[in-house]
């Protein structure tokens, strides 16, 4: 891939890497999901973690892709089973991130994004700590975050309002994450989040195979 302004930094070809588990956070509407998706169009070395939920599935969304939906029996089974990194109850529903492809991925040098909340964060946190990258997305206002929620169109009046007395209690989580990026201009919160993927990808602490690479090119001085 052809690194551009767009698109996050690519890794040192040739050494290995450990991948990382990138959260992105925000209050519902504040863009979180828009700009994942764009992430994941722009760059084909990472992929989405399907989060299984108790919720109905909305319009457009399908099974597998967009969430994995199952019933509140096999989600708490699966959660006393210890299938989940992470888990929470968000709106009356539960979601939760599968264990194995998630481990399965970073071991293998791939980067996984997470739309997840503060509380899935800190779940994360605990368990995966040295994995972990954490952005959290605020909107310029709080009248801009209620547009944004009444634009979308896919919620009810009420679910609007309980959405809206939630977004305090979740903006105030900002200080526990690594990054804070205003999402103000879609473009340009886009851009800030590629810097920050590709300037973690080129953590020494990540290059798993750097150690081989600096001996070997050190050894051809003998060559």
């Amino acid at each position: 891939m052809t690194d551009t302004p767009h698109t996050p930094a690519a890794p040192n070809a040739g050494i290995a890497r450990r991948g990382i588990l990138f959260v992105i956070s925000s209050p519902s509407g504040a863009g979180k999901t828009t700009l994942t998706r764009r992430l994941l169009k722009a760059d084909d070395e990472v992929e989405v973690s399907v989060s299984y939920t108790t919720r109905p599935p909305r319009p457009g969304e399908t099974d597998g892709k967009d969430y994995s939906f199952v019933g509140i029996s096999t989600f708490e089974r699966m959660r006393d089973e210890g299938a989940f990194l992470e888990s929470a109850k968000v709106f009356g529903h539960y979601y939760g991130t599968p264990r194995a492809p998630v481990i399965d991925a970073i071991e293998a040098g791939r980067d996984v994004i997470f739309d997840i909340d503060w509380q899935g964060a800190q779940q994360l946190a605990e368990r995966a700590r040295g994995d972990l990258v954490t952005v959290f997305i605020l909107p310029p206002s709080r009248a801009a975050l209620e547009d944004r929620l009444r634009r979308r169109a896919q919620d009810s009046e009420e679910v609007v309002r309980k959405r809206m007395a939630q977004a305090d209690a979740e903006m105030s989580h900002y200080a526990e994450y690594g990054y804070v990026i205003v999402n103000d201009d879609l473009s340009r919160a886009e851009r800030q989040l590629h810097h920050i993927l590709g300037a973690e990808r080129l953590k020494r602490t990540r290059q798993t195979g750097l150690r081989a690479f600096v001996q070997k090119v050190i050894g051809e001085q003998d060559g």
